[in-house]
């Protein structure tokens, strides 16, 4: 819910700062208050951490700055459930299990009724913010392995937080106009801020919390509702009208992402067959029984 309300705020400040802007701005203010609650020791970083955090931060700045540019062309709703089909597709190389496939196809056939749509609705999907949401897709895989390999090297948020920051300095020579801009219309600070706490520091903090409390299938069954969402704050604070094709397609992208997400963990969990290859022995005599407050009594009882 955060993320999406976040993107909406940020549509909002495109007409004055630009979606490259404002995904500069987003990046540079969440790293700054990242920077400042982890307080990241980066000089203790070896070179195989570093090297980790420089890719997170660069899948960073590509997935926002083209999911952001895509939303300059494409409703809110749409655009999140086309860029599903990243992870959708990662989860299924990575199992390269056939049930997968079936999942696929119901996520392709998402996209094709966006695709129909596009050519008899009467709010036709632009084919360039189509692209740019797909380039933002592939960001999207990179942002996944890069973030789990962040996760594993360097505890905490540190790495977040110096991901972030490089993200941000790749993003400036689009950060120092937008930078201008906003200095000249400090109405607009509020929105920025704003815009940076709900589209970066809340959720991507909560993430990284929660992949560590959660079990995967759970996480992805509740991030595949992002489409939803995303159409329903695109309709609250956008006016983003969405037709019944759409709605339709969305909820096609959403059962393939909960499908996959729920036949890799079925499969991970999958109980195995007991292999008997004799007989059992019978034990008799005094075994110790742990009870409640754990500590051992004893019973003469044959099991």
């Amino acid at each position: 819910m955060s993320l999406q309300f976040g993107a909406a705020l940020a549509v909002q400040l495109f007409p004055g700062l630009g979606a490259w802007g404002v995904t500069a701005l987003r990046l540079t203010i969440a790293a700054a208050l990242l920077v400042v609650v982890a307080r990241p020791r980066i000089s203790a970083w070896t070179r195989k951490q570093w090297i980790a955090v420089v890719w997170f931060g660069l899948a960073l700045g590509g997935m926002n700055g083209f999911f952001y540019a895509s939303l300059e062309r494409l409703p809110l709703g749409p655009a999140v459930a086309i860029e599903f089909v990243g992870p959708l597709l990662l989860a299924v190389v990575l199992s390269r299990r056939r049930t997968d496939l079936a999942w696929v196809g119901l996520a392709i056939a998402g996209i094709a009724l966006f695709g129909i749509d596009s050519v008899v609705g009467a709010d036709p999907l632009d084919p360039l913010g189509v692209g740019l949401v797909l380039i933002a897709a592939a960001f999207w895989v990179l942002y996944i392995r890069t973030s789990s390999r962040v996760g594993e090297l360097i505890p905490g948020i540190g790495g977040l937080a110096a991901a972030l920051a490089i993200a941000s300095i790749a993003m400036l020579p689009f950060g120092v106009p937008a930078f201008g801009v906003l200095v000249a219309r400090p109405e607009l600070i509020g929105l920025a801020i704003g815009t940076a706490v709900f589209a970066s520091v809340v959720p991507y903090t909560l993430e990284l919390l929660a992949l560590r409390r959660l079990p995967q299938r759970v996480f992805g069954v509740l991030i595949s509702l992002e489409p939803v969402f995303a159409a329903l704050f695109g309709w609250l604070l956008l006016a983003q009208s969405i037709g019944p094709m759409k709605i339709a397609a969305i909820a096609l992208i959403v059962a393939a992402s909960i499908g996959t997400a729920t036949a890799t963990r079925t499969a991970a969990v999958a109980p195995v067959e007991p292999v008997f290859t004799g007989s059992i022995p019978t034990v008799t005599g005094t075994i110790a029984v742990v009870t409640d407050d754990r500590r051992p009594s004893h019973s003469t009882e044959e099991p």
